[in-house]
């Protein structure tokens, strides 16, 4: 049991240590590759591989810290934006172990989840932009790649369920 909990706690660290490290460098691996990494929404990314691997608790951990990291340690995206970003994965995770307990079926609850906490993150999105507390364009990631990463995050998480069986509550 011990020996299991640690086993558990040491591939959430791990798995934190990696995301925020990503997140650090995220400019940098968007020019060796000269390639705006941000659109494939590598936050939600991270996130999806804490609710795969690490227990409940870390995907709220990861989805709240990751937005905030970005912002301290690359001033990148404005404040605002970044409170957006915290509340969308939020809410993501949120909902999809929500929808999980009640359906039990991963694909769907994670479909369902992206979807809905996108649509709330465009709503306050649209929101700020009205009131002048953001700048720019609603849409900044163009939509048919949002439906291409929405696809292969849900299938990730669906394969891993899969494979390694439905997680246990925590």
């Amino acid at each position: 049991m011990k020996a299991n909990i640690t086993v558990k706690l040491s591939a959430s660290i791990l798995i934190d240590i990696i995301a925020v490290l990503f997140i650090i460098f995220l400019g940098d691996i968007a020019q060796f590759f000269a390639y705006p990494v941000y659109e494939l929404d590598p936050m939600r990314m991270m996130v999806m591989l804490a609710i795969a691997f690490t227990p409940r608790w870390n995907g709220f951990l990861l989805a709240l810290l990751l937005p905030f990291v970005s912002f301290y340690m690359g001033a990148h995206p404005h404040l605002v934006k970044t409170s957006l970003m915290a509340m969308e994965l939020i809410v993501n995770v949120g909902l999809f172990w929500f929808l999980f307990n009640k359906t039990n079926m991963s694909l769907l609850a994670m479909l369902l989840s992206i979807m809905f906490s996108k649509g709330v993150y465009y709503l306050l999105k649209y929101v700020c932009l009205q009131l002048d507390y953001l700048s720019g364009d609603l849409i900044s990631t163009p939509l048919d790649l949002q439906v291409i990463t929405t696809i292969s995050f849900s299938l990730f998480v669906f394969i891993v369920f899969l494979i390694y069986g439905k997680p246990k509550r925590k």
